[in-house]
């Protein structure tokens, strides 16, 4: 049966034909987003033969103040004109499902699509700083996850907390390609990804992204 993106922004998202599609999770606030997102994205359909990847733009992160944050939809709209790519999908399944937590996040979107293989993407300094995160181990268990290097961040990540405790289920190689069918917990590591974009440095250059939405050149 065919579906689409979760309330999706795009007028004419690609739809899905294939009951057991493999699709991309790549949870953020996109404040702003920047080429490193996409960069991960298309590093991801290649490394992991996905049909599809779903930005999911959250509404707020518990662990970042409220006032450092653009207005929702500034950061929907950045994100669909940053993708650009007709099997990228800008989500506000976060807002709408009433998700504050990334695992309660990925438990409603298995529920809604119990066929698909979702993959978790995230970047290195996440996977450094997951064990922070509310019920990391068991998001381990949820789905498979698949981490993606950046400057400064790959030694540190794999010195992590998490990537310790699930050493073990660390897939690589040509096994990577199979990762979204794999049973979790399992999760690799993309040491091709190189883009430094910074969320955090682009605010400090666009002091009018918070009460605008824009970034200048």
């Amino acid at each position: 049966m065919d579906f689409q993106a979760p309330l999706s922004l795009r007028e004419n998202p690609t739809p899905l034909t294939r009951q057991e599609a493999r699709i991309g999770l790549l949870g953020g606030s996109f404040n702003p987003p920047h080429s490193g997102h996409r960069a991960l994205s298309l590093a991801a359909f290649k490394a992991l033969s996905l049909d599809q990847i779903w930005w999911l733009v959250s509404p707020a992160n518990p662990q970042k103040r409220p006032e450092d944050y653009a207005a929702y939809e500034a950061r929907l709209k950045a994100s669909v004109t940053l993708a650009h790519h007709p099997r990228i999908h800008i989500s506000d399944f976060e807002q709408h499902a009433g998700t504050q937590y990334s695992f309660h996040t990925i438990e409603a979107l298995k529920q809604a699509w119990p066929e698909v293989h979702f993959v978790w993407l995230m970047g290195a300094d996440n996977l450094a700083s997951f064990h922070t995160w509310k019920n990391w181990q068991a998001i381990f268990d949820m789905l498979p996850i698949a981490v993606f290097n950046r400057p400064g961040y790959g030694a540190r990540a794999l010195r992590s907390p998490a990537s310790r405790a699930f050493a073990h289920r660390r897939l690589a190689g040509r096994r990577l390609r199979r990762l979204a069918l794999q049973a979790p917990p399992a999760w690799g590591f993309i040491r091709e990804t190189q883009n430094p974009t910074s969320s955090t440095q682009l605010r400090q250059n666009n002091p009018s992204w918070l009460t605008e939405g824009v970034l200048t050149p």
